[in-house]
């Protein structure tokens, strides 16, 4: 036996102990085209490897990512964004690994990943099923709670049309610059000055869809309007660092 077959005999077993062999088949292909994943995924391998002896390259191996913690596989130098995100949190499931394919620094804002997204949803669902095929958690396919139902942030036309007003955004900021610092300075916190007006709207309703993992961050942009995210993201992108 290969060692793609015999990788992927150990994940189909492991899957066997919590679904039928059927309903396993079925619900993996309701997840996406893995083959057509494994074509997409080429635009990936000058960064990432997966499946027997993958090994870090620019970013970190790929196998068993369903379920790990971000920022998690010893001895990679991951961002300190990224690093910060698991500490708070963020496990790679289907809904954040949707998420984070659909807009990296939407997700976590300061990763490294140089990568503009998948913006395509099939293409996002093909590529998580042909990794899926190489991770070994099955609560984490889609018929699984919590991920039944895959969430990401998809703003409408009418959101991202909102223009801010820098001034009120000025107002608001105080909570903000409580920890941001307004020069830029990026001392554990990360820097949200000169940041891309689109990438902040983003950002905060994944906070306050409680898609990004932070408690004080999902509270916070839990109690702000649509044109008060749009006002900071006005001010803080006009700000000079």
């Amino acid at each position: 036996m290969s060692g793609v077959a015999k990788y992927l005999s150990a994940v189909a077993l492991s899957a066997a102990a919590f679904l039928s062999p059927a309903l396993a088949a079925e619900e993996t292909e309701a997840l996406g085209d893995a083959d057509n994943g494994a074509v997409i995924f080429r635009k990936c391998q000058s960064c990432h490897a997966v499946g027997p002896d993958a090994k870090n390259k620019v970013g970190p191996q790929l196998n068993e990512v369903f379920g790990r913690k971000a920022g998690a596989i010893e001895g990679f130098r991951y961002s300190d964004g990224l690093i910060r995100e698991g500490n708070n949190g963020l496990v790679w499931d289907y809904e954040h690994l949707d998420a984070y394919l659909n807009n990296p620094k939407a997700l976590v804002s300061d990763t490294r990943m140089n990568f503009r997204g998948l913006k395509d949803e099939q293409e996002r669902h093909d590529v998580l099923a042909y990794l899926r095929q190489f991770s070994a958690s099955p609560r984490d396919i889609p018929e699984a709670q919590p991920t039944a139902i895959p969430k990401e942030i998809e703003l409408s036309d009418e959101i991202l049309a909102i223009v801010g007003d820098p001034e009120y955004g000025e107002y608001l900021s105080s909570e903000c610059t409580t920890c941001h610092q307004r020069d830029g300075g990026d001392e554990g916190i990360p820097s949200i000055t000169q940041w891309a007006t689109e990438d902040f709207v983003t950002a905060m309703h994944a906070y306050k869809e409680k898609i990004r993992p932070h408690p004080v961050m999902q509270m916070m942009a839990g109690r702000l309007t649509d044109e008060e995210i749009a006002a900071l993201a006005a001010y803080f992108a006009a700000l000079e660092d």
